[in-house]
């Protein structure tokens, strides 16, 4: 098989704070160990959101900035050493690909490379630190790409992303949940699928905490065996407690990213549990540490989609553990990336996960 492949292509940049414009430019040519890919689909993040608001530290200059970094597509050249792909494979990537030679890397926490932004060591982050994938074509090193199942779209497979960030969250707890009760703050993407990969994983009661009714019924619908609506109860706590007979969660992922849910979350934590900080959070945490330490409450934290879990997340989809249908709610095409920007943000028709088709 073989692709014409033309000299230049639609592309999205970045030429300042909001200031995202549909250009030409030259498509690029996959070096050793990489593959070039023809993109189907790029989801957008809230990460996406900061960028074209805020700028990222180590992304390239405004003018030539190409961002997004949840897209798949199929392979239509390779570059050299490649064997792993050939060309016409269907495939998904994960953002980060470390360095491959700090201790940390080596220890598998490539989200935490100690070299991130250091293009001359190896590091590569799509769509953060070099070109994404709201472009026709991306390129991406074989360390972070995947085949996609055949019972996977291109757009379910733009989840695998976010499906990973949460099993890399299950995983950070100590992964074995078969039995335990799960607490989950933040029914957004993240918040949803880690709903759905405790339910995979084998935990016996899911309890989803928000404040979006409609969010919370998705919750319900993807595997929530309780849910509660922190506008509709005097105390979230006192329900977490009353559903968990007094003891609290074995397990808290708090993917709200405020100080009221971490809060929440350690107050709902089983003395000797666990909690996982899954959000980013726009402003200082003010909390009460000293119940973390007399509870001996773990906390941890988790950046990205880490230690192969993009993989796991698309085994669990293809199994039907883990289902992208009801997150993925809108699609546009890449000249109506501002339209869909705004169904994002603004939550526009009970938007969740939109993606663009390049």
């Amino acid at each position: 098989m073989e692709y014409q492949i033309p000299e230049k292509m639609k592309a999205l940049v970045l030429f300042g704070p909001n200031d995202v414009r549909l250009v030409e430019k030259p498509v690029p040519k996959p070096g050793p160990g990489e593959v070039l890919v023809r993109v189907a689909a790029c989801g957008i993040c809230g990460t996406d959101v900061k960028i074209i608001t805020k700028g990222m530290p180590k992304m390239p200059p405004y003018g030539e900035f190409t961002f997004g970094h949840e897209w798949a597509g199929t392979v239509v050249a390779l570059g050299e050493t490649v064997d792993e792909f050939k060309v016409g494979d269907r495939v998904a990537i994960e953002a980060h690909k470390g360095c491959g030679r700090c201790e940390n890397c080596i220890d598998g926490k490539y989200t935490a490379c100690l070299n991130y932004g250091r293009l001359d060591k190896g590091h590569r982050a799509a769509g953060m630190t070099v070109d994404g994938g709201f472009a026709e074509y991306a390129v991406q090193h074989v360390n972070s790409v995947y085949k996609i199942p055949d019972n996977i779209s291109f757009n379910e497979a733009t989840y695998v992303t976010t499906a990973g960030c949460a099993l890399y969250a299950i995983d950070k707890s100590g992964g074995y949940i078969a039995g335990d009760t799960v607490l989950v703050i933040g029914p957004g993407p993240i918040g949803l699928s880690v709903v759905q990969g405790a339910r995979a994983l084998g935990a016996e009661k899911i309890i989803l905490m928000g404040t979006r009714e409609d969010r919370l019924a998705k919750g319900r619908q993807l595997g929530a065996t309780h849910t509660i609506n922190i506008r509709e109860v005097a105390d979230p706590v006192a329900e977490v407690m009353a559903i968990t007979g007094g003891k609290g969660a074995e397990r808290v992922f708090e993917c709200g990213g405020n100080s009221q849910a971490f809060e929440y979350g350690i107050k709902s934590t089983k003395k000797g549990g666990v909690m996982v900080l899954v959000s980013f959070y726009k402003e200082p945490v003010t909390a009460n540490l000293d119940y973390v330490v007399m509870n001996q409450i773990s906390l941890l934290t988790v950046r990205g989609e880490g230690n192969q879990n993009c993989k796991r997340a698309l085994s669990l989809m293809a199994q039907g553990k883990i289902d992208a249908k009801p997150i993925m709610t809108h699609a546009f095409p890449l000249e109506e990336f501002h339209k869909g920007l705004d169904y994002f943000v603004n939550r526009k028709d009970g938007a969740m996960k939109v993606v663009i088709n390049p």
